[in-house]
């Protein structure tokens, strides 16, 4: 996919770590071939995380993000390391960065360990080679080596990927000369082809020539001359599948399918329909919805459909967090704010407490709760929304999305799910 037709979420995020003044914006700069961050021999210049999204050759669409430093002091600098500590969560390849002349410090060392605790990629940025001397590399080298190994059984390990012993020592790079960067980055493509899998939405539902009806609802809530990015790329991969998608609001389902010879393979709605539009659709033709196909494209179909269940087991004052991985303009009927609080307490006959978050926020610590309900993960990339899921296992709550929840409060949940019995029963 070209720059133009590549949306964030599925982009390879890319993020540079390390301590102040190691050169993190230099190299990212220099990795880029753009002025992409502010550089300043000041420690502390990058305050906040900045990303763009462009295309890396030979790596191909991406997003690149300079972090600010890992041992920034303060109430400020407290504040820079958690926003540092929240592009963690969405990291596919981490690259860490540090000052060559120095070598790597303890802050780093906490650092590598928990990239690999998260199973992240790790390449190891020596900036400021051309300050730095052969001794001092290779000490270096000996120590990051030692210590990866230490951490895992002596293999040598580093994020997902073993590495040999002579690349455990870091690539040598200079911003400044340009040494290195072009090997820098043809190891950032190598790895990037290997954590990237192909991935499709629903490719192994339909065949070629199939007809599949989407139902996306043009309501107050739809966004003015466009459809919602689940819309959008299921339709995508429909068309690049050789299929007949038909799309059509929920009022003209019985016209499309009585103009059809054959019924279609699939029925796909906008989740908030699900409720009037499973009537209309005969039974003998399998239905789900755009957010529950992303529940298995962004993140763990089977752990959000065992979190339905969580809903029935409510009780008075269990508290309830709602998640977007958006930020948008919410109006009266809005379906975080409004619909799904409004749906779960008639659901359940319960007085409960919700609480929104919304875009990058997520609580790293969810003891709390008792039920987490997440929206479908669009405009989020699986690196965040599988570290979003995880953060809930490890706490013991249930989660569930916005799809699942709302087929399991309509009593279709069984339904929709079925298209996807095989893999759930694996």
């Amino acid at each position: 996919m070209s720059l133009n037709d590549t949306v964030s979420a599925e982009r390879l995020h890319i993020s540079f770590f390390g301590r102040r003044n190691a050169g993190k914006s230099s190299l990212v700069n220099a990795v880029t071939g753009q002025k992409l961050a502010v550089v300043s021999p000041v420690k502390g210049t990058t305050t906040d995380p900045v990303q763009k999204a462009m295309e890396l050759l030979p790596l191909g669409p991406v997003v690149m993000i300079d972090t600010p430093g890992y041992d920034d002091e303060g109430e400020l600098g407290a504040l820079r390391v958690e926003k540092t500590n929240e592009v963690l969560n969405k990291t596919d390849i981490a690259v860490l960065v540090y000052d060559a002349t120095i070598g790597i410090c303890e802050e780093d060392e906490a650092l590598l360990k928990k990239l690999q605790a998260r199973k992240i990629p790790v390449i190891l940025a020596a900036n400021k080679a051309d300050l730095a001397t052969g001794q001092m590399a290779a000490t270096v080298g000996e120590r990051i080596l030692r210590s990866a190994q230490n951490d895992n059984g002596g293999n040598g390990f580093v994020g997902k990927h073993s590495v040999h012993p002579q690349e455990a020592a870091a690539f040598y790079v200079s911003a400044l000369t340009g040494r290195g960067v072009n090997e820098l980055k043809e190891r950032l493509a190598e790895l990037g082809r290997s954590v990237k899998a192909p991935k499709f939405i629903l490719a192994d539902l339909v065949s070629p020539g199939d007809t599949v009806i989407l139902v996306t609802p043009i309501d107050e809530s739809a966004p003015k001359g466009r459809l919602i990015l689940p819309q959008q790329q299921t339709l995508r991969e429909l068309l690049d599948l050789h299929c007949v998608p038909i799309c059509c609001q929920m009022e003209e389902i019985p016209a499309v399918l009585d103009t059809l010879k054959q019924p279609p393979r699939l029925v796909v709605t906008d989740s908030q329909a699900f409720g009037k539009v499973s009537p209309l659709i005969p039974s003998t033709i399998p239905l789900t919805s755009f957010s529950i196909l992303f529940a298995r494209y962004k993140g763990q179909l089977a752990t959000l459909a065992a979190g339905a269940r969580a809903l029935s087991n409510l009780k008075d004052g269990d508290q309830v967090l709602i998640s977007e991985g958006c930020t948008h303009h919410r109006q009266c009927n809005d379906i975080g704010t409004a619909k799904i609080p409004g749906w779960v307490r008639n659901y359940t006959g319960k007085t409960l407490d919700f609480s929104l978050t919304s875009g990058g926020e997520f609580p790293e610590d969810l003891s709390g709760y008792d039920l987490v309900i997440h929206c479908g993960g669009c405009m989020l990339n699986a690196a965040a929304m599988q570290h979003r899921i995880a953060v809930a296992n490890a706490a013991d709550v249930p989660m569930v999305n916005y799809g699942v929840a709302i087929a399991q409060m309509h009593g279709i949940l069984a339904r929709s799910l079925a298209p996807f019995t095989k893999e759930l029963n694996s």
